[in-house]
């Protein structure tokens, strides 16, 4: 992977985490670039990747990077703990003042890290990336405008982009809140949450690919069941119970 030219604020220290499900032909470029881009936006770092019940080769590729990569840190669960479930555990694995996590599946590019850190300024609680192009099947890009617009309505959320996992935010917000999805609807509770919480945000665009190995683990009656149903507890709860803790 390569990425334009982007000006670099090196922040203290920054966790860099990664949910990864059957990611062997992507885990381990996403964490070598990761390493690359925290060297020049991080003072100190650590790389986190939750291996989430993967059946493939991912947990071999893990290990032979632990032992060249001393900031790299490898949790396992043998039983898929769902999308939110697995970055929930690399949060609470976080030890950095700052927390950056994306996807393993190489649809976002790690080397554009300095985007999001560029626009970290003091004040700043979270930055969230935006998609400059939706590189998707026509279908997932039609779905995708749905659900944004969907959940922007529903939960009130003012994000250009909540389907965007490509985020950065400080560590101590999550003092503050309680999150609780194990689903893909992380990022609606996450956004809804610092929102509520008073979390001044910055957005940037970022790059999106293709996916070039495996298949979205989102798109299968399951999980889109699971989603659905978490997507409205958590509304009965954020929007009409107003739960803030």
């Amino acid at each position: 992977m390569s990425a334009p030219p982007s000006p670099v604020r090196k922040l203290s220290g920054i966790s860099a985490i990664f949910p990864a499900m059957n990611d062997e032909g992507t885990i381990g470029g996403m964490v070598t670039a990761v390493r690359t881009a925290l060297g020049e936006a991080a003072g100190e770092y650590e790389i986190i990747v939750v291996d989430n019940g993967s059946r493939d080769g991912s947990g071999r590729i893990l290990d032979d990077l632990a032992r060249s990569i001393p900031e790299l840190r490898v949790i396992r669960s043998p039983h898929p703990l769902g999308y939110g479930g697995a970055v929930r555990a690399g949060f609470a694995a976080a030890t950095k003042e700052w927390i950056f996590y994306t996807d393993g599946d190489a649809q976002y590019n790690p080397l554009e890290l300095g985007r999001l850190t560029a626009a970290a300024a003091d004040g700043i609680d979270w930055v969230n990336g935006y998609k400059i192009r939706r590189r998707d099947p026509a279908h997932r890009i039609i779905l995708g405008r749905l659900y944004q617009h969907a959940v922007g309505r529903l939960f009130g959320i003012r994000l250009r982009d909540v389907d965007c996992d490509f985020r950065l935010f400080r560590r101590s917000i999550l003092q503050r809140i309680a999150l609780e999805s194990t689903t893909g609807t992380l990022g609606v509770e996450l956004a809804k949450r610092f929102q509520d919480a008073g979390c001044v945000l910055a957005e940037v665009p970022v790059s999106h690919y293709p996916r070039r190995h495996g298949g979205s683990q989102f798109f299968r009656p399951g999980p889109l069941w699971s989603t659905a149903r978490q997507l409205a507890d958590l509304w009965r709860r954020l929007v009409l119970r107003k739960d803030r803790s």
